[in-house]
């Protein structure tokens, strides 16, 4: 099974990826670098790969999964209410791809800022070629 490591300012989140294209393109594409951007209980920040809204797309996520924000090219992880949330749920800007689900607790992503570095890399830390 494949893991990733998602570090953002000082933590860290182990993640597993899911059996999805959008989680292969991401796959390929790491290591991934970029800066934090916050939208409430949301931390998001660019990917160097696109993919279409996948058919189990959604807008409203659980926490602890991983989606791809096909219409900002973004790696978003929602950890609580967004500015679009409705009571009790975590509701995405538009319909993500869940690409993988988080190991650790996602709810540590609060002591991140906006500007912070965002590094996602493989978490055996495998070369690819």
């Amino acid at each position: 099974m494949r893991e990733i490591l998602i570090q953002a300012g000082k933590v860290a989140i182990r993640a597993r990826l899911l059996e999805t294209p959008t989680a292969e393109r991401i796959w390929e594409a790491l290591p991934i670098r970029a800066e934090a951007q916050m939208w409430g209980h949301e931390i998001y920040f660019p990917a160097p790969v696109s993919s279409d809204r996948e058919p189990e797309a959604r807008e409203v996520v659980s926490a602890g999964e991983i989606a791809f924000w096909p219409d900002g090219n973004a790696i978003a992880i929602g950890f609580g209410p967004t500015p679009m949330s409705k009571r009790g749920e975590i509701r995405m800007a538009s319909a993500c791809n869940i690409w993988a689900l988080a190991i650790d607790d996602v709810s540590s992503l609060k002591s991140v800022h906006s500007g912070e570095d965002v590094t996602v890399s493989d978490a055996n830390g495998h070369l690819k070629s």
